[in-house]
C-alpha cells in the first residue's frame, strides 16, 4: 500500500500518481502506424458517457485509459470498475490514479446491476482497483455487484477481473463461491519483470490464484493476461504460457504495452502484428481453449464475443 503525505500548496491540484513524479522522464519510441486509433465522437460513445456518469460509476475503460473505448462505448459495452478510482498499489504500467482510497460505496454494486440492464449488456466485465486497505481487499464488494447483476439481469453472463488478494485469507474462495461465468486475473508481464513493474504483486501468488480457482470450480472458465513491450523476451513470453497451462487457464490475452504519460515505463519495443500472430498460434498449440493476441487487445475488448467462442471451444473439446 502507497502511504502518501500532502504538501501541496492550497488550491493546487493533487497529482494524478505523486509517487512518480521525481522520476526522469522516459521517451518511448514513435508508435508505428498499427497501434493508432482514432478519436471517439460516436452517438453511442456519448450515450455510455452519460449513463456511466449519471450512476456515478468508474470504468477501467476511461481510468486506464484503453485506446479501445471508442470502439467499446459506441456498441453500449463497457468495462466496470468497482471500488473507486484510487488504487493502493502504483504498478509503473498503469494509469489508474494513485493514493488513499475513499470509503465503499454501498450503492455501487446496485448501480452497476442498474447499468448492466439500462444497457441490455449480454456479458458485463467487472473489474476494480487494487485495495489493500480492506481487510478482505475487497471480496464481499465482489460479491455483492455479481449478486446484484444476476438479480436484475439474470440472462447477463459474468466476468470478473479481480485483484490478486495477497495477504487476504479466504477472500479468493470467497469470490469464486460467487460463481462468476469468467475469472480473470491478469499476470500482465514475465516474473523476470515484476519488481519493477508489479511491484507491489507477487508472480507467484498470481498464479496460485488462477489455479485455485480451477482446484474449486473446474467448471468456472479462467483467463489471464499479458502485456509485452516492456522488455521481456520471447522465450520469458512462452514460459507464462507454460506456467498458465499448468494452472490450467482456459483463456489467454496478449496485448502490447502503451505507455500512459512519460513517467511511466518505458517502452522497449513494440511487438509487430506477425509477431502477435505468432504468439498466438502457438499459445493454441499448447492446449489453450482461447487467445485473443495482437496489439490492441485488452483483458475486456470483445470480452462478450470472445465468452461465446470460449464456451464453444470446451463443448468441441468435450465433443
Amino acid at each position: 500500500m502507497v502511504r502518501l503525505i500532502d504538501l501541496r500548496p492550497e488550491g493546487e491540484a493533487r497529482p494524478r500518481h505523486p509517487e512518480k513524479q521525481a522520476r526522469p522522464d522516459a521517451i518511448s519510441p514513435r508508435k508505428p502506424d498499427w497501434i493508432r486509433v482514432r478519436a471517439p465522437t460516436s452517438l453511442g460513445y456519448r450515450q455510455t458517457k452519460e449513463l456511466v456518469q449519471g450512476l456515478d460509476l468508474h470504468t477501467v475503460c476511461e481510468e486506464a485509459g484503453c485506446p479501445n473505448i471508442g470502439e467499446c462505448w459506441s456498441q453500449k459495452h463497457a468495462t466496470f470498475m468497482i471500488m473507486g478510482g484510487t488504487c493502493t498499489r502504483a504498478c509503473s504500467f498503469c494509469n489508474v490514479a494513485t493514493g488513499k482510497p475513499a470509503a465503499l460505496d454501498a450503492n455501487e454494486p446496485l448501480n452497476v446491476a442498474r447499468a448492466t440492464a439500462q444497457m441490455g449488456l449480454k456479458h458485463v466485465v467487472v473489474t476494480s482497483v487494487d485495495r489493500d486497505d480492506l481487510e478482505d481487499g475487497g471480496a464481499e464488494h465482489f460479491v455483492q455487484t455479481i449478486q446484484a447483476i444476476r438479480s436484475a439481469a439474470p440472462e447477463t453472463t459474468i466476468e470478473i477481473l479481480t485483484p490478486d488478494f495477497l495477504r487476504k485469507p479466504g477472500a479468493a474462495e470467497r469470490v469464486i463461491d460467487a460463481k462468476a461465468d469468467v475469472f480473470n486475473h491478469n499476470l500482465e508481464t514475465v516474473p523476470r519483470l515484476y519488481h519493477s513493474i508489479r511491484p507491489g504483486a507477487r508472480y507467484y501468488q498470481s498464479l496460485r490464484l488462477l489455479d485455485s480457482v480451477k482446484q474449486r470450480d473446474l467448471n468456472q472458465f479462467t483467463k489471464s493476461g499479458l502485456m509485452v513491450g516492456l522488455g521481456e523476451s520471447r522465450d520469458e513470453v512462452l514460459q507464462v504460457m507454460d506456467d498458465l497451462r499448468v494452472a490450467n487457464v482456459d483463456f489467454l490475452t496478449i496485448g502490447q504495452y502503451l505507455q500512459p504519460t512519460k513517467k511511466h515505463a518505458i517502452i522497449d519495443r513494440y511487438w509487430t502484428p506477425d509477431e502477435f500472430k505468432a504468439l498466438e498460434t502457438i499459445a493454441y498449440a499448447k492446449g489453450f481453449l482461447m487467445v485473443s493476441a495482437s496489439p490492441l487487445t485488452r483483458s475486456s475488448h470483445h470480452a462478450g464475443e470472445d465468452f461465446a467462442r470460449l464456451k464453444a471451444a470446451r463443448l468441441a473439446q468435450q465433443a
